[in-house]
């Protein structure tokens, strides 16, 4: 099996390092949701030696991963764990997460379910940047995210370019709460959210 490649993650990687490099400075360690094909977390875990990637995905996509991983050979990077955001994560506590062009593959159910499971995985005080398109206003921001919407729509009638509000609203509701809302290349954004301590009683 040759290594799976997304001509996507090579022209959106170097950007994306560009914002989360800062923000996840003293994080330690990362979880990354959605690791795709594992080209991300090869590029963000060499271009961060200090943090630790913990890479995670569907079954289907983990030996791909691995053999991003086994090429790479770097110590900073954790084997994938098997994730569906249909079930539950059995993930340890992380002070920051990553998720990368993954909720306009899900349905609406399972990003809510994604937000409800982040909330019990990601530490008081900690980080959750998530990259894609989105609406606003229920609106598309360009012709082409117009185009993608309608060709998601045709390989999975679940799929679906996600509005902003009703997203930020589930992470709300999560204890996250809005730090930047980043443009990015190609009418693309990078959502960053930091969960809020619970207030002593």
């Amino acid at each position: 099996m040759e290594r799976p490649f997304s001509q996507a993650c090579e022209n959106n990687k170097a950007a994306i390092l560009n914002v989360i490099k800062p923000l996840l400075k003293h994080s330690g360690k990362v979880l990354e949701i959605g690791s795709g094909t594992g080209q991300h977390a090869v590029y963000f875990a060499e271009e961060m030696p200090q943090l630790f990637w913990q890479t995670s995905d569907c079954r289907e996509n983990i030996a791909g991963i691995n053999h991003w991983l086994d090429w790479a050979g770097l110590e900073n990077i954790g084997r994938p764990v098997e994730l569906d955001v249909n079930n539950r994560w059995s993930v340890a506590t992380v002070p920051a997460l990553f998720s990368a062009n993954t909720l306009h593959i899900m349905s609406w159910q399972e990003v809510e379910r994604f937000f409800l499971q982040l909330a019990a995985v990601v530490a008081d005080n900690g980080l959750v940047c998530v990259y894609g398109p989105f609406n606003y206003g229920g609106q598309y921001t360009s012709e082409s995210n117009a185009s993608f919407d309608r060709w998601l729509k045709t390989q999975n009638p679940c799929s679906a370019i996600r509005d902003f509000e009703r997203v930020d609203a589930l992470a709300n509701e999560a204890g996250l709460v809005l730090e930047t809302d980043y443009s990015m290349p190609a009418n693309n954004r990078l959502l960053h959210w930091q969960k809020r301590r619970p207030e002593a009683a």
